[in-house]
């Protein structure tokens, strides 16, 4: 602990310039009697620290000297500072590594305002528009057993019904904010998302990790063919130009697939477009259209068609015209 600390003092000092011996012990939760104790082990080891006395002095390191302890260049350092996620970190009950390893990373970039410059230029949020916070209570504990390669028990709710399964977590994903287990189950890896689980147990049954298991090629190949699965079918729509504008609404598929098929655009400005929906569920197919408002009529197929009047009914129903003056 104290070499940890000893060496976490001078990457500190690398990145801010001058700090007090209170704001030092602060940060290491130490007495300043302790820090001033470090300070004397750095200096015996040759590093060159030194201290301006009265009220904005502070310890610091000579002008130039920079340790290369972390190993990294400053363009490794760079990329590393920009992918780094806290956020998920912490999610993950990583938030005090996340923390030393960013500590490092900030030792290693150029000049001691490199770490700002990044900061004032970059930002990454990676939780899409209007989305509430997802589950994350379960993360820990799903780390550890990803980790330690431990069974696990779960309650999860499927999109047809509450179930009970005992898997082999093999990882977990972010994706766009929400979080998926990658999980072994009847000998072949499935996917979960950790919001459905409902009832999480931590057993005491280890598992051997499939050693050509490759989770970034498995999620890859499992979110095209979920893509797929989920948009089999194709709808026919007539758009007016707002219409048409407004597609980006239904996602990149659909915009792209309509830019392909849309026809000559009629009198009216409307055109014919062709579209991927999903077939497993009118419900879903109609509420995407709907996003289009009154900006798009469904030509075909037949059932989708009677399905939107279905609906357009319903929510006219909700609406009456007031009666007449």
């Amino acid at each position: 602990m104290r070499a940890s600390r000893l060496l976490s003092i001078l990457l500190l000092l690398q990145a801010r310039g001058r700090m007090t011996a209170q704001a030092l012990a602060d940060e290491f939760e130490v007495s300043v009697r302790t820090l001033y104790r470090d300070i004397d082990q750095l200096s015996a080891a040759g590093v060159p620290v030194y201290a301006d006395r009265g009220r904005a002095g502070g310890f610091q390191l000579l002008d130039g000297y920079r340790t290369k302890l972390t190993g990294l260049t400053a363009i490794e350092a760079e990329a590393l500072f920009l992918s780094g996620l806290p956020g998920p970190a912490a999610d993950l009950g990583l938030g005090d590594a996340m923390a030393q390893a960013q500590l490092k990373l900030l030792a290693a970039l150029p000049g001691r305002d490199g770490a700002g410059q990044v900061a004032r230029r970059f930002h990454f949020d990676p939780v899409g528009w209007f989305r509430g916070a997802e589950r994350i209570d379960l993360l820990p504990a799903l780390a550890e057993a990803v980790w330690t390669c431990r069974r696990i028990r779960i309650r999860y709710e499927s999109w047809t019904d509450v179930v009970e399964r005992e898997l082999a977590p093999l990882g977990l994903v972010l994706k766009a904010g929400v979080w998926y287990l990658v999980a072994q189950a009847g000998g072949k890896p499935r996917t979960y998302r950790i919001s459905a689980i409902e009832t999480l147990a931590l057993t005491d049954a280890a598992f051997e990790r499939p050693g050509a298991f490759d989770l970034a090629g498995y999620w890859a190949a499992w979110a095209r063919d979920f893509e797929s699965r989920m948009q089999r079918g194709e709808a026919v729509l007539r758009l007016s130009p707002r219409g048409l504008r407004r597609l980006a609404l239904l996602g990149p598929a659909a915009a792209e697939m309509a830019a392909r098929t849309a026809s000559a655009a009629d009198a009216s400005g409307w055109v014919r477009v062709t579209i991927p929906v999903e077939t497993t569920s009118l419900d879903h197919a109609a509420a995407e259209i709907l996003k289009l408002g009154v900006d798009a009529e469904v030509l075909a197929p037949p059932d989708l068609r009677e399905h939107m009047a279905r609906v357009a009914r319903q929510l006219g129903a909700l609406y009456p015209q007031p009666p007449s003056p």
